[in-house]
């Protein structure tokens, strides 16, 4: 089962009746994803932070999730107006931010990212909401 696929599903108990996924994907917070790759230092990944983004057709959920576990949410830690924008990103983690924090996507996760903005219709919202 993909990640993508493992979200959807977890993220269903969390969801109001009648709302509708569009989007999930897993998002790094904290530290920049680079130093952990070109450092090779393992201490980085724990100061790290593992998310999920789920967008829906009403709001923006942004859940914990564990290094381990980052298709099943831990918890809620914030929700967002469905008319954020995540706004184009380039390179391999493309940079992101919800309530005024930095979170790194996966180019692998970009199409989720576009997909989101598209269905958010033509607001044009920083996603600094």
């Amino acid at each position: 089962m993909g990640i993508r696929t493992k979200i959807a599903k977890n993220v269903q108990p969390h969801l109001e009746p009648g709302e509708t996924l569009q989007a999930g994907f897993p998002a790094q917070g904290g530290i920049n994803p680079w130093w952990v790759l070109l450092t090779g230092w393992i201490l980085f990944i724990w100061f790290s932070k593992f998310m999920i983004i789920a967008v829906t057709d009403r709001r923006i959920l942004l859940f914990k999730a564990s290094l381990v576990a980052t298709g099943k949410p831990k918890e809620l830690v914030g929700t967002f107006p469905r008319e954020t924008r995540f706004g184009p990103t380039s390179g391999i983690f493309g940079k992101i931010e919800l309530g005024g924090k930095r979170y790194y996507v996966h180019k692998r996760f970009r199409q989720d990212l576009e997909t989101a903005d598209a269905a958010a219709g033509t607001a044009a919202t920083p996603a600094t909401a």
